[in-house]
């Protein structure tokens, strides 16, 4: 699966206007779970809605498994997706709309028990969904996907309105989907959770791409490395951290550690050996994805408070 390079629907670009999405290009591959990133207004809803033809791009174009989603016949049966649990009708039940959608594919009717069953709304199926609280419409979509059992799955921001438990359902559900062989394209901006799911990554900021690697090679991109320090005698730390800042180190001092920022750990056991300050820590922190994250899309970030 794999939009091609492509810009946004609508009119031709000019110069009061900008493209949701502009030669943006990536290959999300079967048997990973690929999380998809990106600042508020990077674009993430747009090339979700531009892979299953429900917008346009104005050039390029994006496919699954090598062809068109519109080309694909009986498409839940290629492609599940979630984009909005909101876009459902209240006033139906969750069995007669998961009904609804095994019907235009031709899917069996008793794919609607096993789905709902699979995500826990068993005994739920014939409540109105008007009644449903986010986190029941959230399980509710993710049957939707799953109804064609489809080799291709994407997930908007799946796991908003999941309990904690729920969230670890979610987890464990887009781990074994993927190791059945499945293509899982997760979008979501909670980067704990990416950092617990995803083996790869897709990271885009004002349309264009980041990155598209493994989630630990972008996580290593973030230079904004931390040390550890905890001094054998606590009256030393103080007098260290004065050094170190003299040094244009950051240093926070909570008692006799340090959290050090700006130097690695060698330059600071010398700066330690030479001023005598014995130590009983130095441990080296890689950035976590979050500080990555963070760092690599700073400049494309759309509103700041």
């Amino acid at each position: 699966m794999g939009p091609g390079p492509g810009r946004a629907p609508g009119r031709a670009p000019d110069a009061r206007r900008r493209p949701a999405v502009d030669r943006l290009g990536f290959t999300v591959r079967p048997g990973r779970v690929t999380g998809f990133l990106g600042p508020n207004g990077a674009g993430k809803s747009t090339t979700l809605r531009l892979i299953l033809g429900l917008d346009e791009p104005t050039s390029g174009s994006a496919t699954v498994g090598g062809r068109r989603f519109r080309d694909l016949p009986r498409g839940l049966r290629h492609v599940g997706a979630l984009l909005d649990a909101h876009d459902v009708h209240g006033g139906r039940t969750a069995e007669a709309h998961l009904a609804a959608l095994a019907r235009t594919d031709g899917i069996p009717r008793g794919r609607v028990g096993e789905v709902l069953a699979e995500v826990g709304l068993a005994d739920a199926a014939r409540r109105r969904i008007g009644g449903y609280s986010l986190g029941m419409k959230q399980r509710l979509g993710i049957a939707a996907a799953l109804l064609g059992d489809p080799p291709v799955l994407l997930f908007d921001e799946p796991v908003n309105g999941l309990d904690p438990e729920g969230v670890l359902w979610a987890r464990g559900l887009f781990r074994r989907l993927a190791d059945e062989g499945r293509t899982v394209f997760v979008s979501s901006h909670l980067m704990s959770e990416m950092q617990h799911t995803a083996d790869d990554l897709v990271v885009i900021g004002r349309g264009t791409l980041i990155a598209a690697e493994s989630l630990a090679e972008f996580a290593a991109r973030g230079t904004r490395r931390s040390v550890t320090v905890r001094t054998a005698d606590p009256a030393a730390a103080p007098g260290l951290a004065a050094a170190l800042a003299a040094e244009g180190v950051t240093v926070r001092q909570a008692g006799a550690s340090l959290a050090v920022t700006g130097a690695d750990a060698g330059r600071i056991g010398g700066l330690a050996f030479r001023h005598g300050v014995a130590l009983a820590e130095l441990t080296t922190h890689a950035p976590s994805l979050e500080e990555a994250f963070m760092e690599l899309t700073a400049d494309s970030v759309e509103y700041r408070r």
